[in-house]
């Protein structure tokens, strides 16, 4: 390998102040002094053909019978480029390039992978006689890259008042944090298949001993999905995920922040009055939903806690906290990995650490929790809800109602 590499140097250096015959001669002389392969690993570290550095190797042989005036190539010699020889190559790539980028529907290659093979044969059917090596040096010349998906856009209408609200819930979580008030981001994590099943990732296991998984994604009737809604307190970077078997509804989300206030909430703030929820505008904990609210208001109830609620606004679910801060540390600590119980996917969540100190509990819910429960006008009137000023839709606070007086 250091032989590999110091010829490298060499010709690296020389080569701006050689001509044409003395590259290739220089060429030679180092592919002779590699031995065995020389003419490859030349050919591949310095971009020459092998049959110049087989050439080369002849002249070596037969030195002082030929000038080197003979071969030195002039000015604007050798074989023209395939680009200067079809000049319409160029601009009959990208057009196909970008049609598919487009959405165009006459593109020939809509519906079909966009290979640098499809795109020569595509070429070569217009006329254009091209292999696919040349198709992928031509695309990187002009500035292309294979890149995989970017999830940057978001579904629904940008709201005019998008930034505001998100001003807004600074404001408030800064006033919480200034008074000492537990501030927390809640949301659903991506339902998971619990099972031998495929786990996207890598991990370190030993060459040739990979995680032997199912061929197949069918999800078996007699094992439910683990369903983790987690709780990021973002004062103390700690969370808390509530590993649901049944139905991600309201009453599981609520349930889960109850599950938090128990076991984590209430030792890091014994004296707290209010807490304040980030959640998102849609989901088991949205807005619209009216169980949600009926929920919050029997836990407001029970630990006499004022709870604000403020939502993101529509359209704005990856800005959660919680996705960036827990959900996603969770990801990277068990991918790879098969999640074949529910008591793996609890153990995988509570090893989950960072340099920064966060520390996650977890644990697994057994409860049913029905879907479709529907809360009537009559139990929503019954509610200590103040909306607030602004988008009091979105930002609103459930106070605990007062307690019957015993007689």
């Amino acid at each position: 390998m250091a032989q590999v590499l110091d010829f490298k140097v060499r010709l690296s250096t020389l080569w701006p102040h050689l001509n044409e015959r003395q590259r290739r001669l220089a060429a030679a002389v180092e592919a002779r002094s590699l031995g065995y392969g020389g003419v490859s690993a030349v050919s591949q570290a310095i971009g020459i053909s092998r049959v110049t550095v087989h050439r080369a190797l002849t002249e070596l042989k037969t030195r002082g019978t030929v000038s080197a005036a003979q071969h030195v190539r002039t000015a604007g010699g050798g074989r023209r480029t395939l680009t200067e020889h079809d000049p319409q190559l160029l601009g009959r790539l990208k057009a196909l390039v970008e049609a598919t980028t487009r959405g165009d529907p006459m593109s020939p290659l809509l519906w079909t992978c966009q290979s640098t093979r499809q795109l020569a044969g595509a070429l070569s059917r217009q006329g254009h006689v091209i292999s696919h090596v040349t198709v992928a040096k031509l695309l990187q010349g002009m500035g292309y890259s294979l890149q995989a998906n970017m999830k940057t856009l978001e579904e629904g209408i940008d709201h005019p008042d998008r930034d505001r609200q998100f001003g807004y819930l600074n404001d408030r979580v800064r006033a919480c944090f200034t008074h000492g008030d537990p501030v927390i981001s809640v949301d659903t994590k991506k339902k998971e298949l619990i099972g031998r099943y495929d786990n996207k990732g890598r991990r370190w296991r030993r060459k040739g001993h990979p995680d032997e998984v199912l061929v197949h994604d069918f999800l078996d009737p007699d094992e439910p999905k683990a369903i983790p809604y987690g709780v990021y307190d973002l004062a103390k970077n700690q969370g808390w995920v509530n590993v649901g078997r049944d139905h991600d509804t309201a009453s599981f989300a609520v349930a889960s922040i109850r599950r938090w206030w128990q076991s984590m909430g209430l030792a890091e703030y014994p004296h707290a009055q209010r807490l304040l929820i980030c959640a998102d505008s849609g989901g088991s904990n949205g807005y619209r939903i009216r169980l949600w609210k009926y929920e919050l208001q029997a836990f407001a109830d029970e630990t006499s806690v004022s709870i604000s609620v403020c939502h993101l606004p529509p359209g704005t679910s990856k800005w959660n906290k919680i996705d960036h801060r827990l959900f996603s540390h969770i990801s990277m600590n068990w991918r790879g990995k098969p999640l074949v119980s529910h008591e793996v996917v609890v153990n995988l969540i509570r090893s989950t650490k960072t340099k920064t100190g966060l520390k996650v509990k977890a644990k697994v819910d057994k409860r049913k929790y029905p879907p479709r429960v529907k809360v009537s006008d009559e139990a929503m009137k019954t509610l200590n809800i103040e909306p607030h000023a602004f988008h009091g839709e979105w930002n609103y606070t459930i106070r605990p109602r007062a307690k019957p007086q015993k007689p």
